[in-house]
């Protein structure tokens, strides 16, 4: 078994506590980072004086030469091995002999393993900021095909004013820029190295902390080194951020749900991002929204673990922090999956502009409009508000909509009833004249905005 310890023990360790206490099975994505990290660490050290050139030279060497084996599939992850760390250092002392001994000079696993999840961290929160950005992008393109598509737009799930889908789509364009906007700020604040900050306490060499952090795109190095080995923090924010993310992503999910229903009928997905049933001929299913939408549990599974993970940990580094790993994986493997599927399902998917504008037509959407025009005519709004209220109780008893009445009908409700009342509460002006900020009558400078930002 190849360990960085065991100097003291007199025992191998029992194969079941091994199995156990290993992590290089999960841990062995984190290769290209440690690689990177070991690269840095080794070329400070022989700018500071503390190995050779030579030794350097060699160590950088050797390293490369393992990243390299690996990416082309010539060396096999060794299960003996404890964790990625031992694996590396293991195959360089093979490949060098004695002066990659000296590659953990200054170091600990504890401030190794905190830079490498650093690293892909904040590489995996890039990543996923463009698969947001991504997603942005096919959003804005269809508000900008939707701009004249009048539909319902709902409170309590029943129809309660007309807007146009561009509008409506523009609510999750806005909650997708937040969460690009999150990301951002997680990776400004989680850029910093905690490379040097040893086992909790430092070291007594000569290390240049800031020339590796800075080596490595970091700002610079973190301030404390029993912080630098036991913070976590970054990883709760980013899982944290992909959980609004999966939050949003099932809202939007819930909605085409619903919409693509016989019962809606407001949108068709496309025959590649959908199913069908072993049984029922005439099934066309979702599946893909309703398997975005489950996923989000476990991506909220995964932050609620690593939370309770960390909750009563004392300074400094505990072992239960490797739990932090398989979490977060999935997570992020879950959550960059389900944006880029949704992404490609709502960019393929056809809505029903038909549908959804005769939707707008029922359910008295223009029912406020209506109200709206009597407070213009000189009535209070209370009054106008009761008034309204009467005219959609003579609808249901006639199963129609408020257009549908003749101005005889209205009249016979308020006076004040003309035939301009028509135009007032048709689905056109209803829409164009809400023009206050935010509202879908102005949605189309919204869109330009939503261009610049992009």
């Amino acid at each position: 078994m190849a360990q960085l310890w065991g100097g003291r023990f007199t025992k191998q360790t029992d194969d079941a506590v091994f199995a156990f206490n290993e992590s290089l099975s999960f841990d062995k994505r984190l290769y290209k980072v440690d690689i990177k990290g070991s690269i840095c660490h080794a070329d400070m050290l022989g700018k500071q004086g503390i190995i050779s050139e030579q030794e350097k030279d060699d160590i950088i060497k050797g390293l490369n030469s393992i990243l390299f084996d690996i990416e082309e599939g010539k060396l096999e992850f060794d299960p003996t091995c404890e964790d990625i760390h031992s694996f590396v250092e293991a195959n360089l002392i093979k490949r060098i002999g004695d002066a990659g001994k000296k590659l953990h000079t200054g170091r600990s696993r504890n401030d190794q393993v905190a830079l490498d999840m650093k690293l892909y961290t904040r590489d995996e929160v890039e990543e996923i900021k463009a698969l947001v950005e991504e997603l942005l992008k096919v959003i804005l393109k269809k508000m900008e095909e939707n701009t004249d598509t009048y539909m319902p737009a709902f409170t309590h799930l029943q129809k309660a004013q007309p807007t146009n889908l561009a509008h409506y789509l523009g609510a999750y364009f806005e909650m997708f820029l937040r969460d690009r906007d999150r990301l951002s700020d997680i990776y400004d604040r989680m850029n910093l190295s905690p490379l040097g900050a040893g086992a909790l306490c430092g070291t007594t060499y000569p290390l240049d902390r800031d020339y590796v952090a800075k080596n490595l795109g970091f700002v610079e190095a973190t301030h404390n080194s029993m912080d630098s080995v036991s913070d976590r923090d970054y990883l709760i924010e980013t899982l944290s951020a992909i959980s609004i993310i999966q939050m949003h992503l099932s809202r939007f999910c819930e909605e085409m749900i619903i919409w693509n229903s016989n019962e809606y009928k407001f949108v068709e997905m496309d025959d590649a991002f959908s199913t069908g049933s072993s049984i029922m001929p005439q099934k066309k299913n979702p599946d893909i929204a309703e398997l975005v939408r489950g996923k989000t549990g476990r991506v909220y599974g995964s932050l609620m673990s690593l939370l309770t993970t960390m909750k009563g940990l004392p300074l400094a580094y505990n072992k239960d922090m490797q739990e932090d790993k398989e979490v977060a994986f999935d997570a992020l493997d879950t959550v960059k999956d389900c944006l880029k599927l949704f992404a490609g399902m709502l960019d393929t998917v056809t809505f029903n502009k038909d549908v959804l504008a005769k939707s707008a037509m029922k359910g008295f959407t223009n029912a406020t409009d209506a109200a709206d025009y009597l407070v213009k005519k000189g009535m209070p709004f209370r009054d106008a508000h009761g008034v309204i209220g009467q005219v959609v109780l003579k609808c249901i008893e006639k199963d129609c909509s408020i257009e549908d009445l003749s101005i005889a009908e209205l009249k016979e409700l308020s006076d004040m009833f003309d035939v301009d009342v028509y135009d007032a509460i048709s689905l056109k002006t209803c829409v164009e004249r809400r023009l206050t900020k935010g509202a879908p009558g102005a949605i189309k400078a919204e869109i330009e905005r939503y261009k610049t930002l992009l």
